[in-house]
């Protein structure tokens, strides 16, 4: 279990390494520096971001869309995200050693990776959410309801909530003395951590991010034959999803997966067990920037994006409406020949 074979030395390979008893250690000494930066980085810019996105939402606008449900849903996880980096910092300031016990690494752990999952899930219910206005507007408006959002939110973070807490439950994680999170024996990649990392890549991973990345395109190319400012709110919307999915996520997705490989020992050469280890350790700061960059959704999504400062931005938009967005409207017929003659002037 934790704490009862490792060395005390911060800069061991018990510390540095991907795994204990490894054949092939791994280590990755910017990690130090990197995560403590970006780390702080994304606090500083996501927690007011996120926080203003809440203010604006919840408490500055009364009748909200599907997709602002989501959003708001989006912003509580990054939020629940945020508060879990310091303890992320202190860890890997003190190179990888943990100072707060077995309990508060599991539960901030969990969290950690938890979250990271549930934003994706909501940024796929915008993706579904604006796929079915543009692509199905007819059977959209019979489903556009906020009540339906907000049930499919619940079910969301019940999921969720239930997978962290059963993960919690199973007791501490069998790592390194003095690390959290990462380095697991085989007996703990056996026992949970191999089930839940498998989880988190095909149906917490790989399903969100197919749905996004093969729905939005589908959603733009019919958007972009629209010339409405509405349409042009929900192209910002896309590309803005869009660019998070590739930048964030799916260079994360892909690492995982060929850490899933190695510790099956799909992958056995140690110069690939070195790469891949680097490229979870670059791939997990890069994901952590989808906190700071998802407050743009609300930001895109609002008329008058291009008006500058923060009050314009927390102003809810003055309009409020349902738009349909139909690929090829039909065609008006030209109006019939009068029936009625003109009669000379004077008669």
């Amino acid at each position: 279990t934790r704490g009862s074979t490792a060395n005390m030395n911060p800069t061991s390979n018990w510390t540095n390494s991907s795994s204990p008893g490894d054949e092939c250690p791994s280590s990755a000494d910017f990690q130090f520096q990197l995560f403590p930066v970006v780390y702080c980085l994304v606090m500083t810019l996501g927690l007011p971001g996120n926080l203003a996105t809440l203010w604006a939402l919840v408490l500055k606008k009364a009748r909200r869309s599907p997709s602002d449900v989501y959003i708001i849903n989006l912003a509580v996880a990054d939020a629940a995200f945020l508060c879990t980096l310091p303890f992320r910092v202190h860890y890997h300031l003190h190179h990888n050693v943990w100072a707060f016990g077995g309990v508060a690494c599991s539960v901030t752990g969990a969290g950690f990776y938890a979250n990271i999952y549930v934003s994706i899930s909501f940024m796929t219910c915008i993706c579904v959410d604006r796929y079915m206005a543009t692509v199905h507007p007819l059977t959209y408006l019979r489903l556009r309801n906020s009540r339906c959002a907000v049930l499919v939110s619940a079910a969301v973070w019940l999921v969720f909530a239930t997978a962290m807490a059963a993960f919690v439950l199973l007791g501490p994680l069998d790592t390194p003395q003095d690390s959290c999170f990462e380095g697991f024996s085989d007996e703990e990649w056996e026992r949970r951590v191999g089930a839940y990392s498998a989880m988190a890549l095909l149906p917490g991973s790989l399903l969100p991010t197919g749905i996004i990345l093969v729905c939005y395109p589908l959603a733009a190319r019919r958007i972009a034959r629209i010339g409405t400012g509405a349409a042009r709110r929900a192209l910002r919307l896309i590309y803005a999803v869009l660019a998070i999915t590739l930048l964030c996520f799916l260079p994360h997705h892909a690492v995982l997966l060929l850490h899933l490989l190695r510790r099956t020992h799909v992958l056995r050469r140690c110069d690939w067990a070195d790469g891949v280890y680097k490229a979870r350790r670059a791939t997990t700061a890069l994901l952590s920037l989808n906190s700071c960059l998802d407050p743009a959704l609300y930001y895109f999504s609002r008329p008058g994006w291009r008006r500058p400062g923060l009050g314009r931005l927390l102003r809810p938009p003055r309009t409020r409406g349902v738009y349909v967005i139909a690929a090829d409207p039909p065609t008006r017929p030209a109006p019939p020949p009068s029936c009625h003659r003109k009669l000379p002037e004077g008669n």
